[in-house]
């Protein structure tokens, strides 16, 4: 029985130091002392010899378990640092190599157009307002003197959700919703994405849109003239001249779209502005009486002026960009000129 135990001793360190990972390792502790282990085994069988002789054989049993037990724990630890070694050999850093240039981000163009607006009607006293893009019909198109039959619906494809609700095409709502919630005076712009059915090389089915609205007592079109040209000298150059042209929108009266002199030329006409030394900014106009009335304005008290332009279409004027899905194709080349 002593030579059986010392025998197991032998084979079970040997097996243990030549063990490469931990799995194995698990084996031969399952293989000497688990609960079929030949360890295990000896020891059911001690009930043969002669009781004098049991202790001792018990006790060189114990003293093997305790051994194997260390010798275990010991490989485990080898093989435990062994891994650190070489998963640490793997991560080494060489810091002889030179570094990697830190790649800055750039605000896209059409973020930037829109700071330079928010930026010039502040100064000149206006307010920040945003409001829904999934709006009601109501605020769309009704309370702006667009009523479901009018022939004006037909000028935007607009994106229903339902018989009521919609993607807004416009901000104009914000300027609605403000006027419900706020007495004159009234001194707002309203930037954010609006959404029509559109798309070719200067429309897009979404785009961000900024409108401008100020009412109080006796506002009148020369106030616009002259905040819509001071506008433009500072968002293009101290040299932009502004052009009225009668034009038609539902909700203002008389309404006039907005050109200004050519950012490439100057005015003096070229490809870009197929040689009439103008550009089309936007829409404007005087606020119809009907929807002052409407937000519970006193037509006879208050008047005022409204705006409105595709931010995108700034930033095209402003950058000299001749198609707008260029802001969208995310071109790195494009981006990393502004």
């Amino acid at each position: 029985m002593k030579d059986a135990i010392a025998e197991i001793r032998s084979r079970a360190v040997a097996d243990i130091a030549g063990a490469g990972d931990a799995q194995e390792l698990n084996t031969i502790r399952v293989r000497f002392l688990g609960k079929k282990g030949e360890l295990t085994s000896l020891l059911r069988g001690m009930g043969k010899l002669p009781a004098e002789e049991r202790p001792k054989v018990g006790k060189m049993v114990n003293e093997v378990r305790d051994a194997l037990e260390n010798a275990l724990e010991d490989r485990e630890s080898e093989l435990q640092s062994q891994k650190q070694e070489e998963q640490l050999k793997q991560e080494a850093l060489d810091i002889s190599l030179p570094g990697r240039p830190y790649q800055r981000g750039r605000v896209h163009p059409v973020m930037q157009a829109l700071e330079d607006i928010k930026m010039i009607f502040v100064s000149m006293g206006y307010q920040i307002v945003e409001g829904p893009e999934v709006e009601l019909d109501y605020y769309n198109f009704e309370a702006l003197n667009v009523p479901p039959d009018h022939p004006a619906r037909d000028m935007q494809d607009t994106f229903y959700l339902s018989d009521s609700l919609l993607l807004r095409s416009q901000t104009s709502p914000v300027q609605v919703r403000t006027m419900e919630q706020q007495d004159p005076p009234v001194r707002i712009i309203a930037p954010g994405k609006v959404y029509r059915s559109d798309a070719d090389v200067t429309h897009s089915p979404m785009f961000h849109q900024v409108e401008g609205l100020l009412v109080d007592k006796g506002i009148t079109l020369a106030h616009l003239k002259g905040t819509l040209q001071v506008f433009a000298e500072r968002m293009f150059g101290p040299e932009t001249k502004t052009r009225f042209r009668p034009s038609y929108f539902p909700f203002t009266e008389p309404s006039a779209e907005v050109d200004v002199s050519c950012t490439m030329c100057h005015g003096s006409g070229c490809r870009v502005c197929s040689n009439t030394g103008w550009l089309e900014l936007l829409g404007s106009g005087m606020v119809d009486a009907r929807v002052l009335a409407k937000v519970g304005y006193a037509p006879e008290t208050y008047s005022g002026f409204a705006f409105g332009m595709g931010i995108e279409r700034a930033a095209m004027l402003k950058y000299g960009i001749n198609d707008i899905r260029l802001f969208y194709d995310n071109d790195i080349r494009f981006l990393e000129q502004f």
